[in-house]
């Protein structure tokens, strides 16, 4: 028997699936088996989470003509390994756990829980699937949200679960920190100097992120460096002082070679992972105001409206105007923030009692 299946539609670099990864391997330590079953053939943290001593299972399902036979097979999964907790994460996997549970034997004897990670979502790419899941969202014990933002959203979209509750993302603080040496050898590599103030952003290119907004916003501010870091942003056009690298796996270091991180997301943020790992890492954030992206920040940085490079562009000059001994202190203050608010610590104890009281 398995003490916690998970059902996400892939494994590939977004935040939800890192999560996964980070919390499957913090709920092994506290006693809890965990066995990943990921529907597509999305792959790319696939080791990363065998790593963490964590099961998977990968369906190769890609396709919707698949969906029916990926349930079924999934479903296989669930009767062979009898979980005691089935655990849905984001849309298409919260719903597959649910058909799955609901076709299994021992029902009685298995909790059924949804994972959401989003917010304010565009209706014309995800509003069937909201429906959708709006149907059927009596159906789990509870409903998880990783922000209040997702929470008020999906509820204004008819979401009535049994019971709605917000566990934060967490950061390992140790993993995300200042690093000298890491600092010195990034800047080497993209061939930044030493004295020069720079601005990450990190994530895939997607409309939701808006790299728009940062790259209109990076123009405005000529002497700061940017690095826009996550996959596809090597091929966008950019200014001088911006470098698009695209997706790397040592973010952690990224973050250690830059000062102030920024996220421009136009919508559908819940809890912003990049806000946070940068926050740690003690930088200071500039964000725009999705999902819980204030709540995150608090006094440690500076909030603006989706969509507004000019006022983006004026809050990191803000930053970058400060003196070095205020901006350090402000980078303190935010790491000092996520430390107190939002570790890997606190997230795997609010699952691990969530899961040992169902």
């Amino acid at each position: 028997m398995t003490d916690v299946m998970h059902v996400i539609s892939g494994l590939g670099t977004g935040g939800a699936e890192r999560v996964l990864v980070q919390l499957a391997g913090a709920l092994r330590t506290r006693g809890l088996s965990q066995h990943v079953v990921s529907l597509s053939a999305l792959d790319t943290l696939a080791v990363d989470l065998r790593a963490t001593g964590a099961e998977l299972t990968i369906l190769n399902a890609d396709t919707i003509a698949s969906a029916p036979g990926a349930i079924a097979a999934l479903a296989r999964v669930v009767n062979r390994l009898r979980p005691r907790i089935l655990q849905g994460w984001m849309y298409h996997g919260n719903i597959a756990a649910t058909f799955a549970h609901y076709l299994c034997a021992g029902r009685r004897d298995r909790r059924l829980f949804w994972n959401l990670r989003a917010s304010n979502m565009d209706a014309k790419r995800y509003g069937r699937i909201i429906r959708l899941s709006a149907m059927l969202s009596h159906l789990p014990q509870a409903v998880i949200a990783n922000s209040q933002a997702g929470v008020d959203f999906h509820r204004e979209h008819g979401f009535r679960p049994k019971q709605f509750m917000v566990i934060d993302n967490g950061i390992d603080t140790e993993k995300f920190r200042p690093n000298a040496a890491a600092r010195k050898r990034i800047r080497a590599e993209l061939g930044i100097p030493d004295a020069a103030l720079v601005v990450i952003h990190v994530a895939r290119v997607d409309p939701m992120k808006d790299h728009a907004t940062f790259v209109a916003a990076m123009a405005q501010a000529p002497l700061l460096t940017g690095i826009m870091v996550g996959e596809g942003t090597q091929a966008l056009a950019a200014p001088p002082n911006v470098h698009g690298i695209g997706g790397r796996r040592d973010t952690e270091a990224l973050y250690a070679a830059a000062d102030i991180v920024a996220s421009t997301s136009a919508f559908g943020e819940g809890f912003s992972n990049v806000i946070a790992e940068g926050m740690s890492v003690g930088l200071v954030p500039v964000a725009t105001d999705v999902g819980d992206a204030r709540r995150i920040v608090g006094d440690a940085g500076s909030i603006v409206a989706p969509r507004d490079p000019q006022a983006f562009a004026i809050a990191l000059q803000e930053v970058a105007a400060l003196p070095y001994a205020e901006r350090h202190r402000r980078g303190l203050v935010a790491r000092e923030r996520i430390g107190a608010n939002f570790t890997l610590e606190q997230t795997a104890d609010a699952f691990a009692r969530l899961y040992t009281a169902a």
